[in-house]
């Protein structure tokens, strides 16, 4: 069995890999080009075209995250190779840690207090209780689900949203097209963790932003494809009086790294991250990686990712 891995740091997984399937070939995608034929898996992040067209004989693909968009779109992608991605493998609570952080810094006026800073001003403001602050969660698959969960734990009102109906524990469950208005009617927060397919894309647009209540934050460790980015400046408004919106954490762009021309970077209510709300953890990873090829390998049926679904 020959694995080959496309990623930042791919000796490191290589390495570790190689502990929990110790019969395999493991290759990194630096090997000599003849080296990198006759693969069974590929384990990849963002592969280049080029080195998806030269596998031709491929049993499985291992998405090595749980965005699958830029491997769905990428014109050297084989046709009729089975796709699994991660599930979870930790990345739900390093993105969970992100989206508290997110969620505090405008409950708790730390965007204000910065602004204020810069201007030499002390003056305090009224602390909003948490049971005041609701928090709207967009996507409760996995990552969604438990980030909803954390957020809730530490006392928000958490709404959450999906295309179909779903029940979590503690957590208010909208679905459906009649149901998106109606959570974002009702939240001061809102978290995007939707997976980036052509039904999502710009799902935050004008009219979405326009049903947030006044003074409502957003916050996007998810796909930057979710949110219109000329309707979220116009939300935000210019210099330093506040607009509708009142600021944005972003982690996720529609191109990345974020253009040096992109408003973004010098605009007073956004906060730029660079896509790194919810890294891969190596070995919880691994570990993963190696369950899924052992069950390829053993003909199980696996969860696959649908093409035409875009997750």
């Amino acid at each position: 069995m020959r694995v080959l891995i496309h990623i930042d740091q791919a000796a490191t997984w290589r390495d570790a890999l190689a502990e929990h399937l110790p019969d395999a070939e493991i290759l990194t995608s630096e090997a000599p080009a003849n080296q990198r034929r006759d693969i069974d898996y590929l384990a990849a992040w963002k592969p280049p075209e080029a080195l998806l067209r030269e596998q031709t004989d491929l049993k499985g693909i291992i998405n090595l995250g749980a965005g699958v968009d830029a491997l769905l779109n990428n014109p050297g992608l084989p046709d009729d190779v089975p796709i699994v991605k991660l599930r979870d493998a930790g990345m739900a609570e390093l993105i969970g840690d992100y989206v508290r952080y997110g969620v505090l810094h405008f409950q708790r006026d730390f965007d204000r207090y910065r602004r204020q800073q810069a201007r030499h001003e002390w003056r305090e403001h009224t602390v909003d209780d948490k049971r005041d602050w609701p928090v709207g969660v967009l996507g409760l698959g996995a990552i969604g689900a438990k980030v909803a969960s954390m957020v809730a734990a530490d006392g928000f009102p958490v709404h959450g949203w999906s295309r179909s109906p779903k029940q979590l524990d503690g957590i208010t469950c909208h679905h459906g097209d009649d149901g998106l208005p109606e959570l974002l009617g009702q939240v001061r927060t809102l978290v995007l963790l939707l997976p980036g397919t052509p039904h999502t894309r710009h799902i935050i647009n004008a009219e979405a932003l326009a049903s947030l209540p006044e003074g409502a934050s957003l916050i996007n460790p998810g796909r930057g494809t979710l949110v219109d980015e000329a309707a979220l400046l116009e939300a935000l408004g210019e210099g330093e009086s506040e607009g509708r919106l009142r600021g944005a954490l972003l982690d996720a762009f529609p191109a990345e790294p974020l253009s040096e021309e992109s408003p973004f970077w010098s605009h007073p209510r956004v906060w730029v991250t660079p896509h790194m709300a919810g890294p891969t953890p190596l070995k919880d990873a691994v570990g993963q990686v190696a369950e899924l090829i052992e069950a390829f390998e053993a003909g199980e049926t696996l969860e696959t990712v649908d093409p035409g679904a875009g997750y």
